[in-house]
């Protein structure tokens, strides 16, 4: 599984760190940051959860 963020279309709100900060994180400087761009498969929940829940629809999962 590969998570993939349209940077352009992310607003940097951190409701995907919220959800699962073990593959997201929002710095200082207000920007996403991806942590683990191939996470495990025990997060695919976590990551099903990030993508429904990005207000923006920035977050994508490919298999």
């Amino acid at each position: 599984m590969k998570v993939v963020v349209d940077f352009d279309a992310c607003a940097s709100n951190a409701v995907c760190m919220g959800i699962a900060p073990e593959v997201f994180e929002v710095r200082d400087d207000g920007y996403l940051y991806i942590l683990n761009e191939n996470p495990g498969e025990e997060l695919r929940e976590k990551m099903r959860e990030s993508v429904n829940g990005c207000p923006t629809g920035a977050i994508s999962i490919e298999d």
